[in-house]
């Protein structure tokens, strides 16, 4: 058909029978129409998993905690590690959350006991910053790291360098027992405003009567989502719970666009 000077085709022209599946020839045609010419053959190339894709990967956890300078993106700085005390576990599991809201934490299975609480701190003059804090529930070194899940969290779902991590909100988090249960009173006074002085990264709110204790500490650059590793031993046993806090990138992060920082929660 011809409306003016232009030239149109019918719709059965531009139809065609639903080729079988890998009968791309069919199309060929079309392609010719438009000025394409189909290439004579295509190549398809293997990739491999461990070129990028895939969520985030454990990588660089025990160089946390190893004193020293430490090139970051806002320029040079200093890793000092920092005692927090020790966090009681009675349930015989501990959690990872935010204390302002430990209604979804993350859990690990461990034996009921007391388990030091380290941090480390990142220092570059004026301000020290938490990098990354860790609870050591073994005395033997780490064989492979594994990312905290929730039951219903797949990491096969999981798109290049994504995790599922600690949400925060109130710009802390805490190491506690999973039965334990916080007042926002307590909460303001004996955590938040500590917490509030450059001087004071980590604190611990006391036990009750009834509960364990609880160790909190300042979250990296604030609010946002922090992934929680696992470091399991060679016999399989929880050797250690570490929360990154993403102040500065792995040699893995400084090839990825965006580097490192937290994800929004």
């Amino acid at each position: 058909m011809t409306g003016g000077d232009k030239e149109t085709s019918t719709v059965e022209a531009l139809s065609c029978p639903a080729p079988e599946f890998g009968d791309w020839q069919v199309f060929a045609p079309f392609l010719a129409q438009q000025g394409h010419e189909p290439a004579p053959t295509v190549v398809l190339n293997d990739v491999s998993v461990d070129e990028g894709a895939g969520p985030l990967r454990p990588t660089g956890i025990e160089q946390l905690f190893v004193p020293g300078p430490r090139d970051t993106p806002d320029g040079p700085a200093v890793v000092e590690l920092g005692d927090a005390g020790a966090v009681r576990i009675t349930s015989g599991r501990l959690a990872v959350s935010d204390p302002g809201w430990v209604s979804e934490p993350r859990t690990v299975a461990v034996p009921p006991g007391e388990y030091p609480v380290t941090l480390a701190l990142l220092r570059r003059t004026p301000w020290l910053r938490v990098a990354a804090a860790k609870v050591t529930l073994l005395d033997a070194p780490p064989h492979a790291w594994e990312m905290a899940l929730r039951p219903d969290e797949d990491p096969e779902l999981l798109g290049e360098g994504e995790f599922y991590g600690v949400g925060v909100d109130t710009g802390t988090v805490a190491f506690m027992d999973a039965t334990r249960t916080v007042s926002e009173e307590a909460l303001d006074e004996e955590v938040f405003h500590p917490l509030s002085f450059d001087d004071c990264p980590g604190v611990e709110l006391p036990g009750t009567e009834t509960e364990p204790n609880l160790i909190a500490f300042s979250a990296g650059w604030g609010d946002g989502s922090y992934p929680v590793w696992i470091g399991r031993t060679e016999d399989g046993q929880a050797g250690c719970v570490v929360v990154d806090l993403r102040l500065y990138p792995s040699d893995e992060e400084k090839q990825v666009p965006g580097g490192p920082g937290p994800s929004p929660a």
